[in-house]
């Protein structure tokens, strides 16, 4: 297997110099990134001015840059990055997937603020563990970290986060999902389906895994954005209510994250669970989602 990625996030081939818009986009994503960082790891709340000296930034920039991405506040996100914030949304937000029908499971239907289509390999194709099959695959700069994103010409098949883990794990792992495929380094070709996903465009997914996996990713799907249900209810909504350990090892194994909302799967009590990409990974889709969930109300 190949050995092509880069030593550190600073060596990422996310975005072409020549573009300004581009530029200015990945700017925002590290002051993003490292803001939620801070927020997060912060023991008692951060007042703003606080946050934006640790950043460099005037107060102004920060909360204006911020407000924009999120829809709210560093403060009112703070608050949703808590862990009191998940058992919230379980008591508010829970879905029981008791009506997601009528979103279209077929992959046709407006899922999770995305227009995602999706796609499952043959069981031919699964068997033969890739071989065949190209994949291309690139580093791209995100709110929530260096995300690793890998495609085949049918659609995006995977995307990590390494926020806690060196790129070089990240990539070992996704890439292990398919150990005969040929892995090209084409981040223009991977490029079109990270702004979709971080823009909210069309998105085409082309889901490689076994039979039982694709059932549970396809049930994550059909989670609203800004809401939550339960490793327990997923076993139900795939008619096997008694395999919930089965249903989290599927959960754990997607690898398309954030698309495929696995961070929207709750343990019944609130807590977190795990979460493949780290837990402050899912704590900030969370939050980021809930923000966004309060701006279209709002």
């Amino acid at each position: 297997m190949p050995n092509p990625v880069p030593s550190s996030a600073q060596s990422q081939d996310t975005l072409p110099a020549a573009s300004p818009e581009l530029c200015e986009d990945r700017y925002h994503y590290q002051v993003i990134r490292r803001a939620i960082e801070i927020l997060d790891k912060a023991a008692l709340p951060l007042p703003l001015d606080a946050l934006a000296e640790e950043l460099g930034m005037s107060p102004f920039h920060l909360q204006k840059t911020f407000s924009q991405w999120a829809g709210v506040s560093p403060k009112r996100f703070q608050q949703y990055l808590t862990l009191g914030h998940a058992k919230a949304l379980i008591a508010e937000n829970h879905t029981l997937l008791d009506t997601t029908e009528a979103t279209g499971l077929s992959g046709t239907g407006r899922l999770h603020d995305l227009f995602v289509r999706w796609e499952a390999m043959t069981p031919g194709e699964y068997a033969r563990k890739g071989d065949g099959l190209s994949i291309s695959y690139g580093w791209f700069d995100t709110p929530f970290g260096p995300s690793l994103a890998m495609a085949t010409p049918r659609g995006l098949c995977a995307m990590a986060f390494a926020s806690e883990c060196s790129t070089q794990a990240a990539y070992d792992d996704l890439a292990s999902r398919w150990p005969k495929a040929e892995f090209v380094h084409a981040p223009e070709q991977v490029r079109p389906y990270v702004e979709a996903a971080i823009g909210g465009g069309e998105m085409k997914l082309h889901l490689l895994g076994a039979p039982f996996q694709i059932k549970v990713w396809e049930a994550l799907l059909a989670i609203p954005s800004g809401q939550v249900t339960t490793y327990s209810d997923i076993a139900r909504r795939i008619g096997s209510p008694k395999a919930v350990r089965a249903v989290g090892t599927a959960v754990g194994r997607n690898p398309v994250s954030w698309l495929i909302p696995c961070h929207r799967v709750l343990r019944k009590t609130g807590a977190l669970g795990g979460y493949h990409w780290g837990l402050p990974v899912k704590r900030a889709l969370l939050a980021y989602e809930t923000a966004q969930a309060e701006e279209q109300h709002n």
